[in-house]
């Protein structure tokens, strides 16, 4: 079974959530990727990945995620936050970790730990 990934990315961090990606091409091209609207195209755009292009977070891509999330079909977010940013979605912010607690999922809220779960899982599948 592929590893799902939901990946999203505030305006400040989508350069970096490219670099991020960028680092772990081969390994993200064998997983099952969904990702919000801005996020989603660049990371098609720069880096051709495969991924499923949702709302925008601001228009609902964050609860998308959210309802998949609860239902089973996401294994794991990345969530490139800007703490630095007021948003004007960050009810549905706070609700999408909140759910991912709730329901056991990693969330990955800045670079450092999103690079230890992609390496893990690097690891496990080579393991």
């Amino acid at each position: 079974m592929k590893l799902r990934i939901a990946l999203i990315a505030h305006d400040n961090k989508k350069t970096a959530m490219v670099a991020l990606a960028r680092e772990f091409v081969p390994f993200l091209r064998r997983c099952t990727l969904s990702a919000t609207g801005t996020t989603g195209k660049r990371l098609v755009d720069e880096l051709g990945l495969d991924v499923e292009r949702l709302l925008s977070g601001p228009l609902g891509g964050d609860l998308q995620i959210g309802a998949r999330l609860a239902t089973g079909e996401v294994d794991a977010i990345i969530f490139l936050r800007d703490p630095m940013t007021p948003q004007p979605h960050e009810p549905d912010i706070n609700a999408l970790v909140r759910a991912s607690d709730v329901h056991d999922i990693p969330c990955a809220t800045n670079l450092s730990t999103a690079r230890l779960m992609l390496r893990q899982w690097m690891c496990a599948v080579q393991g």
